[in-house]
């Protein structure tokens, strides 16, 4: 069982996990990109990362992670120790009983590592949402009785699942089920089933102070919690000077132009200056939405980390970072690594 901490605590004494976006960069493959997972997972195992994360998202040609369950596969299998899972599984695009049996394999594969985060948004556009689903026309209202089911068939105590359907494997596994979101919709339903709750403020901070507070004023304990447990995500660009990680720090910035330009593409290499690509609005909106942002040297990051822990309170972070080069993304990471073991 997981405990969570009313006490406000420094970047080097809590949990620091990776959510790995699998970027797909100009001029890259797929197939470099999931070589590149593996080598970064394997060096966060190393470096003492708490668990690694794959997100879902579909119908976008700089992520490669769309097959989320099997990438996950990939990743438990050339690792031994860290936690692996999804940040999240989108359960709108999916049948609970195919997200049962699909972590169900991944645990009996992988025992004691296989954590199941879960979203109610697509992870995608209209148009792929519409190919993913079938005509179901989910949109996520029915997210606390796709969740109730799936959680019925690993545990059918909880008696919500079809009457004579099992998920094998799948029944009686201990999977981590965590909730992820960016408003008060599953912050409160996380609350309420004493789960574990995961908020996405390295791309949608705004809500972050009362999503955290819905989730611990609402919070039921559980079998999986006896107090409230919450992990929030931020960008970190680290390097060995300011300069350099603000510079990194630019591909990011220029997804995120991209996408609210409706023009989402491969990851583009960082620039010196961002000036000349976007308009003053366009500023102002990919700043806020990235406003959980680190990018610097050492003391940078440790100093901004800890301001935002104090802030929240969170007791675990989960940090990404869109970076082109991968030789610069590991040391990123391993700057930052030296950050959360006190160094």
């Amino acid at each position: 069982m997981v405990k969570g901490s009313s006490t406000v605590k420094q970047i080097h004494e809590i949990p620091v996990s990776i959510l790995d976006l699998a970027p797909i960069v100009v001029g890259g493959t797929a197939a470099e990109s999931f070589k590149n997972t593996l080598d970064l997972a394997r060096h966060a195992e190393k470096w003492g990362y708490h668990r690694y994360w794959l997100a879902e998202h579909h119908n976008m040609t700089g992520i490669a992670s769309s097959a989320t369950s099997v990438v996950i596969g990939h990743v438990a299998a050339g690792t031994e120790k860290i936690r692996v899972g999804s940040g999240g599984i989108m359960l709108s695009n999916h049948a609970p009983l195919v997200i049962a049996e699909q972590f169900g394999t991944l645990e009996s594969l992988y025992p004691g590592r296989i954590d199941l985060g879960l979203g109610r948004a697509p992870g995608s556009d209209q148009l792929a949402a519409r190919a993913l689903r079938r005509g179901l026309g989910s949109d996520g209202h029915d997210f606390p009785e796709q969740l109730s089911e799936l959680r019925s068939y690993l545990n059918p105590s909880l008696g919500n699942r079809p009457m004579g359907v099992r998920a094998v494997p799948g029944e009686g596994l201990n999977i981590p089920i965590w909730l992820l979101g960016s408003s008060g919709f599953s912050a409160q339903l996380a609350g309420q089933l004493g789960l574990p709750f995961a908020f996405a403020s390295h791309f949608a901070p705004d809500y972050i102070l009362q999503a955290l507070e819905l989730y611990r004023s609402h919070f039921r304990p559980s079998e999986a919690l006896e107090e409230p447990y919450a992990m929030i995500g931020i960008n970190v660009f680290a390097a060995d000077s300011v300069e350099e990680a603000q510079r990194l720090a630019t591909s990011q910035q220029q997804q995120f132009l991209n996408l609210i330009r409706g023009r989402p593409g491969q990851l583009n290499p960082p620039v010196e200056s961002m000036e000349p690509l976007w308009t003053a609005q366009e500023k102002a909106i990919v700043q806020s939405q990235l406003s959980y942002t680190v990018a610097g040297n050492k003391d940078t990051v440790r100093e901004q980390l800890n301001r935002y822990l104090k802030l929240t309170q969170a007791d675990e972070l989960i940090v990404t970072g869109q970076i082109y080069d991968h030789q610069a993304r590991l040391r990123s990471y391993e700057i930052l690594a030296e950050v959360m073991n006190g160094n």
